[in-house]
């Protein structure tokens, strides 16, 4: 669990759906909770926020052990618009509340007012905690300037072959807690010679490795996958740990390389 700068607890561990629809998707995240994950991240975007509050519901797990999460969708960032947009999303979900709403992606006419939104409905009690996602330094010192409350968490693509080091020590320094999508690169780097050396070491799956990498440096990977044998590998990293050697190693795999547009083309 990672305690936010608000004092609410998130598990660090999530299931993600992008990319995921209709029952795929609520099954997904069914076979998720059974497995024991409790924290849950969509968006607007994604498109599939009724599924994942029918599985929420139909898996008889107490609303308050489960963490959901759900963003903006850039057609709908601006103040107005965000209010109507978060109210919709917690229509779809149909929970009591939403634990953390984030700004999807930074877009330059919108983002200061979509923050405005997002403060304001945190201010209002309708909402847990709020971020942002794809936020670079830059995003995040310019948020700075008319910002009144500091986002809880930062979700951006990130992995051993993407590790954004400056980023990470600059949400630490801010208690920003620092969320990686896509960390395992989208299945792209599974055959790379240095992380199967690791896998073979430790015993455990190329996947585990990067996930377990993730969890030491206090990043909370949200690996999307709705294949059960998947989900559950992903899940089982809890009974082991790299030491430092290896950790360092894995540092070294950055090669910059992204599976997702670079959100520096937008600011």
């Amino acid at each position: 669990m990672s305690t936010l700068n608000n004092g609410i607890s998130m598990p660090l561990l999530g299931l993600g759906v992008y990319d995921m629809y209709k029952k795929d998707a609520e099954q997904a995240v069914l076979w998720a909770l059974e497995t024991g994950y409790r924290l849950i991240d969509t968006a607007a975007m994604y498109e599939n926020e009724v599924e994942i509050g029918n599985a929420v519901r139909a898996s008889g797990i107490a609303r308050k052990d489960i963490f959901i999460t759900t963003k903006v969708h850039d057609k709908d960032q601006g103040f107005e618009q965000t209010l109507r947009a978060f109210d919709e999303s917690q229509r779809k979900l149909d929970c009591e509340y939403i634990d953390l709403y984030l700004v999807h992606w930074p877009l330059k006419a919108t983002r200061k007012e979509t923050w405005k939104a997002l403060e304001r409905i945190y201010s209002e009690g309708r909402v847990r905690a709020i971020g942002v996602a794809n936020y670079m330094i830059p995003f995040l010192d310019e948020l700075a300037t008319y910002s009144n409350i500091i986002p809880v968490v930062n979700q951006v693509e990130f992995s051993p072959y993407l590790y954004l080091e400056d980023l990470l020590k600059y949400c630490q320094a801010k208690h920003i807690q620092l969320q990686a999508y896509t960390p395992l690169v989208r299945g792209q780097r599974m055959n790379d010679a240095k992380l199967l050396a690791l896998s073979q070491k430790y015993a455990k799956t190329p996947a585990q490795i990067i996930l377990r990498w993730a969890l030491q440096h206090g990043v909370s990977p949200i690996p999307k996958s709705a294949n059960l044998a998947r989900i559950k590998e992903n899940f089982d990293v809890f009974d082991f740990e790299m030491n430092a050697e290896d950790m360092s190693k894995m540092d070294a795999f950055n090669e910059n390389y992204r599976v997702v547009d670079d959100p520096m083309e937008l600011f």
